[in-house]
């Protein structure tokens, strides 16, 4: 029900209104005749706090406040992908085009645009029994995504008419007799953003999200339908780290949301997505992807409603059996948000100002990831990744936001600021990151890529951890006074850091790299490490084994392309074997 009552006072985004009785929490509402749209989130008797996401810049008391009677929600259906929305799902190319370069006031346009016609093909026919989450129809989104026009959740009946054809988005397409009368239904559904869409039943992750970057895949692991955290300083490559893995991970659809992070960064989101050949399909990338830009300089109260959004989308798409990506970008701006609201709604603060319900409110964003089996008939499976960037102050991650992340998230790749001066990328530091998913993952890898792929990731990270050890000992006294071994797995040590984890984003070549051409690489890292332990047990000296020629052309093999790596392989193994076995002869004479 619908209510209309009066400004008594303004705090910046918050706006107190009386007379809302009849109002509930997390209606949307109309503020003053300037239309600004906003969100109750508070009700003290016929008194609501409204979060207003538009600039309140001159609102007087006494303006008229409306309420819809209906939650915030977003309108799921096609013309999803491909589109940039603003936090509150408004299309700003359409509000470009009616109001100019400026983002306007009260501006009114639907989200998702009425004047396309979209092929609808009927999956379904009369008479037919349908329940909420079935496939009535399709309709061809983009090239690369199939959209599938579902049943509404809660809706339940027998197929009346379905028609076939050509359909602008509001048309009705389908009448569904049930209990309650005939009900019609067209291209579009609404969803509140703050309620996650139901499932049938969630599944374990056993399953890895592949993302083509060798640091994630071999060393720390996202399952799909995992979460994960990337905190870092600034400049430490948050977001270009969150580019590579909207670029290639394995996912269906991409859900990219710049909460908060600043302007041109989201300009190089637009600038590059369209213009990136997708290696799954060989198209756009704007062809699967979702973007949902409250920048920095936006109305401050709208990012909190950006995450919804985005997440809402995201598991629309997961309904229809796709697996999902989810970017988060960065999730801090998002927690200064509800610090502000918080304040200017003078509740009891937290650590530092925030909220005291900060970790909850995390909590139930993350918790809408996961692998589940979609209501419906048919049960298809899909997956939603979420991954979230934290910019902690000073890169200290003691703080609130990270803090209560790391209490959630399963995946964290913690990002070294120095790491990142010496461009070393992706900056994930090995000796601070971790994934909880790794055992969970692992018969997936032995099965599907090779039984030794725990084993060799197991040797990488003992190789790397015993090289923070010595470089403490080298610091005291010297690499002289290491014995040879020790010298010798400090020369592996910087050949994994080196050839394996530093991987170039911007090279046509080494920006992804299979899973098949990552087994290679650490069994030519590691025979290389192996048969040069025999060597130097057998008399070689530890200067001429660290030069020798081979060690470079296993570095370069990451340049390889992939068609090529089997005879790349094949050939480096033997050079191995050739080089060392001549060096030992070389010093036996």
């Amino acid at each position: 029900m619908s209510s209309i009552g009066k400004i008594v006072k303004i705090s910046g985004p918050l706006v107190v209104a009386e007379g809302m009785r009849d109002s509930n929490m997390f209606d949307v509402v109309r503020v003053s005749s300037k239309r600004l749209i906003g969100e109750i989130i508070e009700m003290h008797g016929d008194r609501a706090s409204i979060q207003v996401y538009e600039e309140t810049a001159g609102l007087g008391t006494g303006e008229e406040v409306e309420s819809t009677g209906e939650p915030m929600s977003v309108e799921l259906g096609p013309g999803l992908i491909g589109s940039i929305f603003d936090g509150i799902q408004r299309p700003l190319d359409d509000i470009r085009r009616v109001a100019g370069n400026s983002l306007q006031r009260g501006v009114e346009v639907p989200s998702l645009k009425r004047d396309p016609l979209w092929k609808f093909e009927p999956a379904v026919k009369t008479g037919d029994k349908v329940t909420g989450g079935d496939i009535i129809g399709t309709v061809q989104e983009t090239d690369i995504v199939l959209h599938k026009i579902m049943v509404p959740n809660g809706v339940e009946g027998t197929v009346k008419s379905i028609k076939e054809g050509e359909f602008h988005a509001d048309d009705t397409v389908c009448i569904i007799e049930t209990d309650k009368g005939d009900k019609e239904l067209s291209l579009i559904q609404k969803w509140p953003v703050r309620r996650g869409r139901p499932y049938k039943k969630k599944l374990s992750p056993d399953m890895p999200l592949v993302t083509g970057q060798r640091v994630v895949d071999c060393l720390f692991p996202i399952a799909k339908g995992g979460v994960a955290a990337i905190p870092g300083p600034f400049g430490s490559g948050k977001t270009v780290t969150q580019h590579q893995l909207a670029k290639w991970a394995d996912a269906d659809i991409i859900v990219y949301i710049g909460c908060g992070e600043r302007g041109n960064e989201m300009t190089d989101v637009l600038n590059e997505f369209p213009e990136l050949i997708d290696p799954h399909t060989g198209k756009s990338l704007m062809e699967r992807t979702v973007l949902i830009a409250n920048t920095s300089d936006m109305p401050v109260a709208a990012r909190e409603a950006s995450v919804y959004t985005g997440i809402t989308i995201a598991e629309y798409y997961r309904d229809m059996g796709y697996s999902v990506a989810l970017m988060a970008d960065s999730t801090s701006r998002w927690a200064e948000a509800l610090r502000e609201m918080s304040g200017r709604l003078e509740e009891m603060p937290g650590d530092e100002g925030y909220p005291a319900y900060l970790g909850s409110r995390l909590a139930q964003f993350y918790e809408r990831a996961g692998r589940v089996i979609s209501n419906g008939t048919e049960g298809r499976e899909g997956a939603l990744s979420v991954i979230g960037a934290v910019s902690p102050p000073g890169g200290d991650i003691s703080e609130p936001v990270s803090q209560a992340t790391l209490r959630i998230v399963k995946v964290f790749w913690g990002l070294d600021s120095n790491l990142a001066y010496q461009r070393h990328f992706p900056a994930i530091n090995w000796l601070t990151s971790y994934s909880l998913y790794a055992d969970s993952l692992s018969n997936w890898y032995n099965n599907n890529v090779s039984a030794d792929w725990m084993k060799l990731r197991a040797r990488f990270m003992a190789i790397l951890h015993d090289e923070a050890e010595l470089k403490e000992i080298v610091k005291l006294i010297g690499m002289d006074a290491l014995s040879a071994g020790d010298r010798l797995k400090m020369e592996t040590a910087r050949s994994i850091r080196e050839d394996f984890l530093h991987q170039l984003a911007f090279h046509e070549v080494d920006t992804y790299t299979s899973l098949k051409k990552q087994l290679f690489m650490m069994k030519l890292i590691l025979n290389f490490n192996d048969e040069a332990v025999e060597a130097v047990k057998n008399g070689a000296d530890i200067e001429e084994v660290a030069g020798l020629p081979v060690r470079e052309r296993i570095g370069r093999f990451k340049y390889i392309p992939e068609d090529n790596t089997d005879e790349e392989f094949s050939r480096l193994s033997t050079e191995i074997s050739t080089e060392l076995d001549g060096l030992l002869r070389k010093e036996q004479d």
